[in-house]
């Protein structure tokens, strides 16, 4: 049965992208809609089965790949992924049935999207290098033509899609090189004679594939130093894509990390784990810090998955750590916290995402400068952006909390360790859990206080509208579970626990107190985020009962931000910039702000200042130091290299001399 559901997922899938293609027009983009949401449905009953029954779903043909044959094996670990995308690609596609915008009703895109939709839940079933490689290849290249489809509108998009490529191909190339060394030193492809045989490959082999595809991986992470492509294609790409690839394609580079150092190579040396924790820091720390002093609000987003893709490597990477020094028990907690992550994450992320394009299409700019008093004349829209930024900066009862919460208390029970490299990497990793909370709490006060609260700061934003009502439908069912789960994170949490043994192996006992409460077996002190939801309602309530019953007086009422002043304009608020501008000042070294003055002059005397505009622009670090110089490095060997054929074939027939000599040489 289970075998049937992944078959008719993929089948679905694909008769969604036919119709996107050949459909007429007025009815392209919901019957494409229509057949994607329903293959999603397939995807998340077969992945319900799946972690229910732990029973896995195996299917195999010889029909579709050469030599190879295509082959999907879904278990529980897999499953876990496999349910997380379908359900934000149901949500962005309802979301779709009223986003009008970047291209998106085109036939190509019809055709596309639901293509990348169905990869994104084929990927985590792969069972072979092959079918997984070509899954992977197909997901890339879908997704890249989605970052496309907009590009004859807006020039910005292709150099967005170029970095995208490059940073893609590149991961795909350590990919193959990486999964092709074991494929071959164990004699075969499949993932499950890989694992059978890893245990007798030399250390080096290990080691050298596990670089190579923490670096492939890695790249479509959106990990730091190879993220570069993630804050240009994210905001470029039409809002659904963008919560897709945000919520739900990340998360399979976190996937693939797990899925190759624990599940085929059985864990590896402590240094490969700290390798992973420091990477996670160094991108959390980043991410986050970016974020904070970005104005326009899908850049923003975007910086903030690198954030919290960094705080799942750091859980992913204090798993191993634990594992390889022997507490199996906080290994799994650990697991299970950067797993619990990966869900939350895509709820919360992919709401605000949604409810950013819906923003963008509203009033015409990302720029949150250009914004303000949108929770007035978009209310839905702005209060489903109020609970996915209450989210994602962790404060309960929402789920970020609980996630980020389960990771402190996985970190901080590692100590006191007599082993060096614990004593070492967990406060680090608690100390950057709490920086980067700071930061990621300053940030979205920063975007909901300007882009939502005040006055509006142009006509765009005065005269801003609430949306169709599927847009908000689709990201409306997001931020509900976004407080469910943190209300009751008892109804995920043992599937996570079930997949997080899945993957590693272990059959030790629940490490985690059950029922309605959260907390490590042992440990007095424990979580209750149903009590602390409910505590809040009744704390608030009865401040709101002792006011109305207490005051006397009549309440005058004022604009938002306006200190009780009664000629407050827009031009009086603060602007994201000015806002995050003491960060830039600090952290300047890092952020590398380029500053801009224009001055124009009355016509009759230049003594005379008409108009001055002040304008701060970030640049990326990585982008500036690292790529940018690559770069010309590139181009320069171009240039030199378009010297050699010159047209003679004297010089011709002298490489292909000097190559058999060469040639002649090595096999001597």
């Amino acid at each position: 049965m289970t075998g049937a559901l992944l078959v008719a997922t993929a089948l679905v899938g694909l008769a969604a992208s036919l119709a996107g293609a050949i459909a007429p027009g007025r009815i392209r983009t919901v019957l494409s809609s229509v057949l994607t949401i329903a293959s999603c449905g397939f995807g998340l009953a077969v992945a319900a089965e799946v972690l229910h029954t732990g029973h896995v779903a195996v299917v195999h043909t010889d029909r579709l790949l050469p030599l190879s044959g295509f082959s999907l094996m879904l278990d529980r670990f897999g499953a876990l992924f496999v349910a997380v995308s379908a359900v934000v690609g149901i949500c962005a596609m309802v979301f779709r049935l009223g986003y009008d915008g970047h291209g998106l009703s085109s036939r190509t895109a019809s055709s596309v999207l639901p293509l990348f939709v169905t990869t994104l839940l084929l990927v985590p079933s792969a069972a072979s290098v092959t079918t997984f490689l070509f899954l992977w290849e197909l997901m890339a290249v879908s997704s890249l033509l989605l970052v496309l489809v907009d590009h004859r509108r807006r020039p910005e998009v292709q150099a967005a899609a170029q970095w995208y490529a490059v940073m893609t191909q590149f991961g795909a190339a350590a990919l193959l090189l990486g999964l092709v060394l074991l494929a071959t030193r164990t004699g075969s492809q499949s993932f499950a004679a890989i694992a059978a045989g890893s245990a007798h490959l030399p250390s080096w082999v290990k080691s050298s594939a596990f670089v190579l595809v923490v670096i492939g991986f890695g790249s479509k992470a959106g990990m730091v130093p190879l993220h570069v492509w993630l804050p240009r294609a994210h905001p470029e790409a039409p809002g659904p894509v963008s919560a897709l690839m945000s919520a739900a394609m990340v998360n399979l580079g976190v996937y693939g990390i797990i899925r190759v150092g624990d599940g085929l190579l059985g864990g590896g040396p402590v240094w490969w784990w700290l390798l992973v924790m420091t990477l996670g820091a160094l991108s959390a720390l980043f991410g986050s810090l970016h974020s904070a002093t970005s104005t326009d609000l899908k850049r923003l987003l975007a910086y903030s998955t690198t954030d919290n893709v960094g705080l799942m490597l750091l859980g992913v990477g204090a798993s191993g750590l634990f594992a390889s020094t022997g507490h199996q028990s906080l290994a799994l907690v650990a697991l299970a916290a950067a797993l619990l992550h990966v869900v939350f994450h895509a709820v919360f992320k992919g709401s605000l995402f949604l409810t950013a394009s819906s923003i963008q299409q509203a009033t015409g700019t990302r720029d949150l400068d250009q914004l303000g008093g949108l929770l007035k004349r978009m209310p839905v829209t702005g209060s489903l952006f109020l609970v996915g930024g209450l989210s994602i900066a962790a404060l309960p009862p929402l789920c970020g909390f609980v996630s980020e919460w389960l990771l402190l208390q996985a970190m901080l029970h590692g100590l006191p360790s007599s082993n060096p490299a614990i004593a070492v990497a967990m406060p680090i990793g608690v100390g950057v859990l709490a920086l980067t909370g700071g930061l990621t709490a300053l940030t979205f006060v920063k975007a909901a206080g300007i882009g939502l609260l005040g006055r509006p700061r142009t006509k765009p934003a005065a005269q801003a509208g609430e949306v169709h009502e599927s847009m908000w439908i689709g990201a409306g069912v997001l931020a509900t579970l976004c407080l469910v789960f943190g209300v009751a994170p008892f109804l995920v949490i043992p599937a996570v626990l079930d997949a997080a043994r899945n993957v590693i192996g272990t059959h030790i006992p629940d490490p985690l107190v059950g029922g309605w409460q959260v907390g490590l077996s042992g440990i007095h002190g424990v979580l209750a985020p149903g009590l602390l939801g409910l505590g809040l309602l009744v704390a608030v309530s009865l401040v709101a009962g002792a006011r109305r019953l207490v005051q006397r007086a009549a309440v005058r009422r004022t604009e938002a931000w306006g200190c009780g002043r009664e000629v407050q304009t827009a031009r009086m608020q603060y602007t994201a910039t000015s806002f995050g501008e003491p960060l830039t000042r600090v952290f300047e070294d890092v952020l590398s702000p380029s500053h801009d003055l224009d001055v124009s002059h009355v016509a009759e005397s230049r003594y005379y200042v008409e108009a001055a505009t002040f304008h701060t622009s970030l640049n990326d670090g990585f982008e500036r130091h690292l790529y940018r110089p690559a770069a010309g490095g590139l181009r320069w060997w171009g240039t030199i290299a378009r010297r050699v054929p010159n047209g003679s074939v004297h010089r011709y027939l002298a490489f292909g001399l000097v190559a058999l000599i060469v040639v002649l040489v090595v096999v001597a």
